[in-house]
């Protein structure tokens, strides 16, 4: 009998995990979203080896991975600017790489940025969980993170590569600036809260991951004491703990939070390759 088609998992390194473009039609369920930290990157990767745009790859964090692929194939990464290797053959970020069967693909530590995203021809073919392939770290939906000696199954190619020699995505910037609305307890802090929030530079703790990114800076003075009783919880809501520091929930986040929400950023794709110590700031949607 032939074996499948896998990827054999030789080094998992800090986490690697299976993601799709997620969940986001079951929120009004209260099934966490979840899907790759930045969609348009992992779109990229599957649009090189000629998947369907959903299809599911992998999402590489910063120490990088090495998978043994036991069928002739092509694969692409984007995302973070890595050191890649398929056998001893060099390749490159964003750039389509036709590999045979046996060969192991190395991706190194990330030069720049956190997050890189691995799309193999014919996808990560792991059971669908509500509709999506994605992990979900927090809630446990989906296939569990990567460990070593894992095997996972590819799909049917369904496409050709891309006719390009080479795509190039944005760069990590060293300064983040994103967009911010109200949110829906901004009356639980002080009148000054706000504007402190959009007048004052923080920076991206290393206590960051899926769930959320942890933010370091002047806390945010509360008006209301006490505790909130949990309710819904949204991509990009910026809650504030406690120590007034505010937090920013990712792709990752739970359905339901207790801590007050001051405001929510609409688009929190930049957050996906901002290291420990990356300076964030905040501006009104207006801008």
């Amino acid at each position: 009998m032939t074996r499948p088609a896998e990827i054999e998992v030789l080094r998992a390194g800090a986490l690697t995990t299976v993601q799709d473009l997620g969940r986001p039609g079951w929120a009004h369920l209260g099934v966490p979203r979840s899907g790759a930290l930045d969609p348009a990157a992992l779109r990229l990767a599957n649009r090189l080896v000629g998947n369907p745009e959903e299809a599911a790859g992998l999402e590489i964090t910063l120490t990088g991975c090495v998978l043994r692929l036991t069928r002739a194939t092509t694969v692409a990464v984007t995302g973070a600017e890595a050191p890649i290797r398929a056998g001893d053959r060099p390749g490159d970020t964003g750039r389509p790489l036709t590999v045979p069967a046996g060969t192991v693909l190395r991706i190194g530590p990330a030069r720049r940025g956190v997050r890189s995203w691995l799309a193999v021809a014919g996808g990560i073919d792991v059971p669908a969980v509500l509709g999506s392939r994605a992990t979900d770290t927090l809630s446990g939906l989906g296939p569990s993170p990567l460990r070593d000696g894992d095997r996972l199954p590819l799909g049917e190619p369904v496409g050709e590569p891309a006719p390009v020699d080479l795509t190039v995505g944005p760069a990590p910037l060293p300064e983040l600036h994103l967009a911010l609305h109200r949110g829906p307890r901004d009356d639980w802090f002080t009148p000054t809260a706000f504007d402190r929030l959009l007048g004052t530079a923080y920076t991206v703790s290393p206590v960051s991951n899926r769930v959320g990114a942890r933010l370091a800076g002047a806390p945010l003075p509360r008006a209301v004491a006490g505790e909130l009783p949990s309710e819904g919880i949204v991509l990009g809501a910026v809650q504030v703990p406690a120590d007034g520091q505010p937090l920013i929930f990712l792709a990752d986040h739970p359905t339901t939070g207790g801590y007050p929400v001051i405001g929510v950023v609409p688009d929190v794709t930049p957050l996906a390759q901002a290291r420990p110590g990356t300076t964030v700031r905040f501006h009104g949607p207006q801008r």
